[in-house]
């Protein structure tokens, strides 16, 4: 984490996933105590309604919502976009609106990391998931600009390498790890963010 900001919150993680991201995603929260002062939010691609939502909630110990427009962001939740829309941040809370892309791939995950390199007071962690295309990528220089890091998932472990791998070449990856690893170093950044701000 870049040493000259000051931050004014505590970390939010964006794990941005598309096809094959369920496995990976449950393999990282499953790795976070409840207690870890982090918010972490699940940002997928998705037109319709899934189970998704009760399949977290029984892989974690931390409380998972469902994101609703002006719901405020706080840590120790995990929260799940609802599908085809784009989520940004504003004064700490979520927006939603719609899907800026009916047809071809999606950017909800640019948009959003977007949103929070630009707005979000804490520190901000990026983590691209399995997928297809690109979708995030294109995020992440902004995310490490405003002292962020960024993740990719090992691309030997994802079900669809395409995100992950993008991701990579960008040059703009802190690191590249496999799920659990990712859950592990999320608790490390986590806990460090906390002794920096006491």
């Amino acid at each position: 984490m870049a040493a000259n900001l000051k931050w004014t919150g505590f970390p939010i993680v964006c794990l941005g996933a598309s096809a094959g991201g369920l496995t990976p995603f449950l393999r990282i929260i499953e790795k976070l105590p409840r207690d870890l002062g982090l918010a972490v939010v699940l940002v997928r691609h998705g037109r319709k309604q899934t189970y998704l939502l009760e399949i977290v909630r029984e892989h974690t110990e931390m409380p998972v919502l469902a994101i609703r427009r002006g719901l405020q962001v706080e840590p120790r939740y995990v929260y799940i976009t609802p599908p085809n829309c784009n989520l940004l941040i504003f004064d700490s809370r979520f927006q939603l609106n719609p899907r800026s892309k009916p047809r071809g791939w999606p950017d909800i995950i640019t948009r959003f990391l977007e949103s929070l390199a630009k707005s979000w007071p804490g520190p901000v962690v990026a983590v691209i998931l399995s997928g297809l295309s690109a979708d995030g990528v294109a995020a992440l220089k902004a995310v490490k600009g405003a002292g962020g890091i960024t993740i990719a998932q090992q691309v030997t472990t994802a079900h669809y390498p395409d995100m992950p791998l993008n991701a990579i070449k960008s040059g703009c990856v802190d690191y590249v790890l496999p799920p659990a690893a990712i859950g592990r170093a999320l608790v490390k950044i986590a806990r460090t963010s906390a002794r920096t701000s006491a």
